[in-house]
């Protein structure tokens, strides 16, 4: 068996704010460091980074594309889809596996004839979702659609802006080859098993990452047991769960939308605060942005604490970059955050060992004790989060009483300009 640690929802730099120097390169060269085994192309209907798909990806073999060192990517894009019914405006991203660049390009044929596709490489369209769905697999029935951020109150299956109550009502009679769903930062498998109705739906988790940082990069990924690396086992595990083991997640108070919120007005509220407000901000008077955490109870028709019985592993964790951010009291682009990540990165092979694997003693010996005793809280779920909201990312502190550093992780920021070496920094061809 092979095992993978797959993050099948990346962007390249042709999509809206995402970072200008994301290239196949670099996506692989971080994805190494993160300890990612198998990476999405993203973005896979937008012509110039058809280009350097073609250009960087140089093997292929049975659906998988490897580039010249041999890192494998699959064929992966975002599509956001706009239109109206039941009344009302619906906005929702999914994303769209295809088992080869020959379908990509018939996908792009396709849905070349139902809107523009160059202005943006997660591009806009006009298509209701079950047509959407019925439209791609006719182009090959191995495509595979998933709805993304399944939660997110504006792009989204449940968002509370514009989307459904129910997966059937979304995809109507194409629900039946809906086999996945992507649950999104700000949720989590025990949230998504609240509801039956997801019950045959399999739970993985991506990042959605708009750079290559590995803050970013594979902070939610999905763990695969697969007889071969190949397109057909990653679709089959994705649609009958065979060979998925389990997720890894960021803890959804990280993510931006979990409470209830006015970004604004500075509000944050659990749902409870915000039902008693009537979702209405309590400093401006205007309806509030309504988080996951809401969505979920107000969908669920099961009590907090159900284990659905097949339900998979899963492991909370916070990005290397953050908890040494936290550690050193820098933002998470200082040079001191990268220099201390580069060395733990050399000691122990990638960062998901160091997060997963690595014992106290260990990270001890390679880093210092305070560092060691933050991946081990991490690991266990012991560093609480002020709850994100709103566009706002949760803020980590360090005792019950929310007293941390005071240091919010910057993740939007770039570590080192594109040619680094200054002292005490390390190459990351060294790795």
């Amino acid at each position: 068996m092979v095992k993978v640690i797959a993050d099948l929802h990346i962007h390249s730099r042709y999509a809206r704010a995402c970072s200008k120097q994301l290239s196949i390169k670099k996506l692989e060269e971080f994805a190494r460091l993160k300890g990612v085994s198998l990476l999405g192309t993203g973005d896979f209907t937008h012509a110039e980074w058809q280009k350097e798909l073609n250009a960087e990806l140089v093997r292929e073999e049975n659906g998988v594309y490897y580039t010249k060192t041999g890192f494998p990517f699959v064929c992966q894009t975002e599509i956001s889809l706009i239109y109206s019914q039941g009344g009302r405006g619906r906005r929702i991203h999914n994303l769209v596996l295809a088992p080869s660049l020959e379908v990509v390009e018939q996908i792009t044929d396709a849905l070349g004839k139902r809107g523009r596709l160059d202005y943006d490489g997660r591009p806009i369209l006009n298509i209701p979702c079950p047509e959407f769905v019925e439209l791609l697999r006719g182009v090959d029935k191995r495509v595979e659609v998933i709805p993304a951020h399944a939660w997110t109150p504006w792009f989204s299956l449940f968002g509370s802006m514009s989307g459904f109550d129910n997966l059937q009502d979304c995809f109507q009679d194409q629900s039946k080859h809906i086999h996945a769903i992507e649950t999104g930062l700000s949720s989590d498998p025990p949230m998504n098993w609240r509801l039956s109705q997801l019950d045959k739906i399999n739970l993985i988790s991506f990042s959605d990452s708009h750079s290559f940082w590995p803050w970013r990069m594979g902070r939610e990924s999905t763990l695969l047991e697969l007889p071969k690396l190949s397109y057909d086992a990653l679709l089959t595990a994705l649609r009958t769960g065979d060979g998925l083991t389990g997720t890894i997640e960021v803890k959804p108070e990280e993510g931006k939308y979990h409470y209830d919120g006015h970004r604004n007005c500075k509000v944050c509220m659990h749902p409870k605060q915000s039902r008693e407000h009537k979702k209405i901000c309590p400093k401006c008077k205007r309806p509030m942005t309504i988080g996951v955490l809401h969505r979920v109870e107000e969908l669920a028709d099961r009590p907090e604490g159900f284990v659905r019985k097949d339900g998979k592993s899963f492991w909370r964790l916070i990005p290397l970059a953050e908890l040494l951010s936290l550690s050193i009291g820098t933002a998470v682009s200082s040079k001191k955050v990268w220099k201390q990540y580069t060395d733990l990165v050399r000691a122990f092979g990638d960062e998901m060992k160091i997060l997963l694997d690595a014992s106290q003693e260990q990270l001890a010996k390679a880093g210092d004790e305070k560092i060691a005793d933050l991946i081990i809280r991490a690991r266990e779920g012991k560093i609480e989060f002020k709850p994100g909201f709103d566009g706002e990312y949760g803020v980590p502190f360090l005792d019950g009483n929310g007293n941390g550093n005071g240091t919010q992780p910057q993740h939007d920021q770039p570590i080192l300009e594109e040619k680094p070496k200054t002292s005490g920094q390390l190459a990351l061809n060294q790795f």
